[in-house]
């Protein structure tokens, strides 16, 4: 192709022809000029092609991630509100120990209040790799990076809440360890020393009864209540809605 434009312009000259030869000039530029715009273009096709298809692995990455973080926390809330629902009921019975049936009732609300420790353990593998590498940007939504970016403030009020209610959940566990209580009782009167721990029941069964009608008892177990109500009301179900409205900004940019 070279060698046939050389020999144009070589037979142009020969015959003097200089102004057709400069419009074939001009003209050949102008072909190299479109060329060049046109490989570009290409190139650019490619390059767009490329940060789309990346923008939509990272999306469906994004939302698998997010949907498995919904389920944690909707699974975390239920037991959290198991918790602090079985921990109402024995705060009710304080003072009226003759509502309840029998001890084994109550070790069985003792044991649903106090057995499961609260803490959200969400998997942004793929969240924290985008933003640590700078990937983020790669998101073509300026609302939906907002979102990601703050994700770690949210969580971290959420440990810092959790915390709270851990340490006021171990108050409670505690007055369990003293001379006046049993664990022992709880755990037999469940099933869970035989079941979970391969134990024997013991011969001799001592009551709580006289633990839970403590001021002390009572005091720490109202707070852990109410922590355990904040935790559901101040940090999980905000969380929620947070996690929502990620996954319909992330739906929404999937289908843009």
């Amino acid at each position: 192709m070279l060698r046939f434009f050389r020999k144009i312009r070589q037979r142009l000259l020969a015959e003097n022809k200089f102004r057709k030869y400069l419009l074939y000039a001009l003209g050949e530029i102008t072909l190299v000029v479109i060329g060049i715009l046109i490989a570009l273009a290409i190139n650019n096709w490619k390059e767009d092609r490329i940060v789309e298809k990346r923008e939509e692995f990272y999306l469906q990455g994004l939302k698998d991630e997010f949907e498995q973080n919904r389920i944690k926390l909707q699974n975390l809330i239920e037991v959290n509100r198991l918790n602090y629902q079985n921990s109402k009921k024995i705060a009710s019975l304080i003072g009226n120990s003759e509502d309840l049936e029998n001890e084994e009732q109550l070790s069985e609300m003792l044991y649903n209040s106090f057995s499961y420790e609260i803490a959200y353990n969400p998997n942004n593998s793929l969240l924290n790799e985008l933003i640590n590498s700078g990937r983020l940007e790669d998101i073509s939504s300026a609302e939906l990076r907002k979102h990601l970016t703050a994700w770690d403030s949210y969580i971290l009020s959420l440990r810092n809440q959790e915390n709270a209610l851990k340490a006021q959940r171990e108050e409670v566990v505690n007055l369990f360890r003293k001379e006046n209580a049993s664990i022992r009782t709880i755990l037999d009167q469940t099933g869970v020393s035989s079941r979970e721990m391969g134990l024997e029941k013991s011969n001799s069964e001592f009551s709580n009864l006289e633990l839970i009608e403590s001021r002390e008892f009572e005091n720490n177990l109202l707070i852990f209540i109410l922590t355990g109500i904040a935790t559901e009301n101040a940090q999980y179900k905000p969380l929620m809605q947070e996690i929502d409205l990620i996954l319909s900004l992330l739906e929404e940019q999937m289908n843009s």
